[in-house]
C-alpha cells in the first residue's frame, strides 16, 4: 500500500460554551495546536483539508483558513458529509500519504454552533430531511433516529434503562476529562425523567450542541519523531454507505458501519476482539448501541444489557466513548466525530490520565453521518 500513514499530531480546544470564539478561531487553535503537538512548523505541511461550517459557512474553508494561518499547501480541499466527516478527512488524508503526494497532511474542524447560531441550529438540522417525502410532515433529527430505536425497542432488543446507562457512563467519562462540556453527573432516574424529545429518546439520550474544533495531522511513516512519544499508525480504514434519507434506508438493523468495520479490521489483519477500545459516533445514545451491534461488537440485542452492566465503562470489558463522547464531552459539527479520533490517539500513546485504558494497543474510531447514512471506521494502532 506504500508509504506507512501515521498521526503524528492531534489538538482539541475546549469545548462548550465558548462566547469569544469565532469558527476561524477554533479552526486556527485546533490546527496550531496539532502542528505543535506533532513538533511541525505551517511551512512543513503540504496538505490540508477541512470541513464545514453552519455558523460561518465559506465557500472555500479550506482557502480560507490557509489565508487565515499562513499556509499554502499543494493540495486543498473541503468535504461535506455531515457526521461522518471527520473520518473522510483522516481517510483522504492517509491517501495522499500513502501515494507520495504529501508528507504532512493537516485536518481541521470546528464551529461555535452554540454561540454562533442559538436557535439557527435546529432550522438548519430541519433541511436534513428529503424535501418531498420528509420534511413537509415535521420529520426532525432525533425523530428519524428514533425509528431505528422503536425497531429495536419493539424487537426486545433494547429498552430505556439501556439507554440510560450509556448516557451516565458516558457522563462519568467526561467529568475526568478538563475539557469536556458537560461534567455534572447524572443518574438512572435522571435520564428517565428528563423531557421527552422523540419517543423513545429524551433530553438527556441527545448529544450536546457545543463550541470547539480538533485537528489531526497525518504524516509519513518515516517521519515519526523518536524519543518523545511513540506513532500511532494507521491500521486500516472503511467505508460505508447505504442510504441518504433514512425512508429509503434498507433497513433499521443494519448500516453501513457494518462494511465500515469489517473493511477498516480486515485491512489491519485484525479481529472485533483485538479491539482494546472504541470511540463510536454517538449523537444518540441508541445510535452507539444500535452501531455496536450493526458492526458485530456485539450479537443482535446483547449491547444494551453489556452498557447496563458496566461493560462499557472505562474499567470495563470493553470501554467505548472514554472522552464522554457527543453525549457529554461536545457535539460541534464535524469537530464531534474528529474528538473520538484524537481521543483514539491519546488512548494509544497512554496520555489520558485517569480515564485511560490500561494496556491500550488497538483503538477503533468511527464517524458517521446523515440519518445512519455513511459511516467511516478507522483502526489504530501504536507503531
Amino acid at each position: 500500500m506504500g508509504t506507512k500513514a501515521i498521526i503524528s499530531g492531534v489538538h482539541d480546544t475546549q469545548v462548550g460554551a465558548l462566547p469569544d470564539s469565532t469558527c476561524m478561531s477554533l479552526h486556527a487553535e485546533a490546527a496550531l495546536g496539532a502542528l505543535a503537538d506533532a513538533g511541525l512548523a505551517v511551512s512543513d505541511i503540504d496538505g490540508l483539508l477541512t470541513a464545514y461550517s453552519f455558523a460561518s459557512p465559506q465557500l472555500m474553508l479550506g482557502g480560507v483558513l490557509g489565508e487565515y494561518i499562513g499556509l499554502r499547501p499543494k493540495v486543498n480541499a473541503s468535504i461535506a458529509m455531515g457526521g461522518m466527516t471527520g473520518g473522510l478527512l483522516v481517510r483522504h488524508a492517509e491517501s495522499l500519504v500513502r501515494s507520495g503526494r504529501c508528507r504532512h497532511v493537516l485536518c481541521v474542524t470546528g464551529d461555535n454552533r452554540l454561540t454562533g447560531m442559538g436557535d439557527k441550529v435546529q432550522a438548519a438540522l430541519a433541511d436534513v430531511g428529503h424535501p418531498q417525502y420528509e420534511q413537509p410532515y415535521g420529520m426532525s433529527v432525533p425523530a428519524a433516529f428514533a425509528m431505528a430505536a422503536q425497531v429495536y425497542f419493539h424487537e426486545g432488543w433494547l429498552n430505556g434503562d439501556h439507554l440510560a446507562a450509556v448516557a451516565v457512563n458516558q457522563r462519568a467519562n467526561a467529568a475526568l476529562h478538563p475539557q469536556s462540556h458537560m461534567k455534572k453527573p447524572i443518574t438512572m432516574d435522571d435520564v428517565r425523567k428528563s423531557k421527552l424529545i422523540a419517543s423513545p429518546l429524551r433530553m438527556l439520550d441527545c448529544c450536546l450542541v457545543s463550541d470547539g474544533g480538533a485537528a489531526v495531522v497525518v504524516s509519513a511513516g518515516d517521519t515519526a519523531r523518536d524519543g518523545r512519544r511513540r506513532a500511532v499508525e494507521l491500521l486500516g480504514i472503511g467505508e460505508g454507505h447505504t442510504h441518504e434519507h433514512i425512508f429509503a434506508a434498507p433497513s433499521l438493523v443494519d448500516f453501513g458501519c457494518k462494511e465500515s468495520a469489517a473493511d477498516a479490521l480486515a485491512q489491519a489483519g485484525l479481529k472485533h476482539k483485538d479491539v482494546d477500545c472504541a470511540h463510536i459516533y454517538d449523537c444518540f445514545t441508541s445510535t452507539l448501541l444500535i452501531t455496536l451491534e450493526s458492526m458485530g461488537f456485539y450479537g443482535r440485542g446483547e449491547a444494551g444489557p453489556a452498557a447496563l452492566a458496566g461493560e462499557l465503562a472505562i474499567g470495563g470489558r470493553f470501554p467505548v466513548n472514554t472522552n464522554g463522547g457527543l453525549l457529554s464531552y461536545g457535539s460541534s459539527g464535524a469537530a464531534g466525530g474528529m474528538f473520538h479520533v484524537v481521543e483514539a490517539v491519546r488512548q494509544l500513546r497512554g496520555e489520558c490520565g485517569p480515564r485511560q485504558v490500561k494496556d491500550a494497543e488497538v483503538a477503533l474510531a468511527h464517524t458517521l453521518g446523515g440519518i445512519f447514512s455513511g459511516h467511516c471506521s478507522i483502526i489504530m494502532g501504536r507503531a
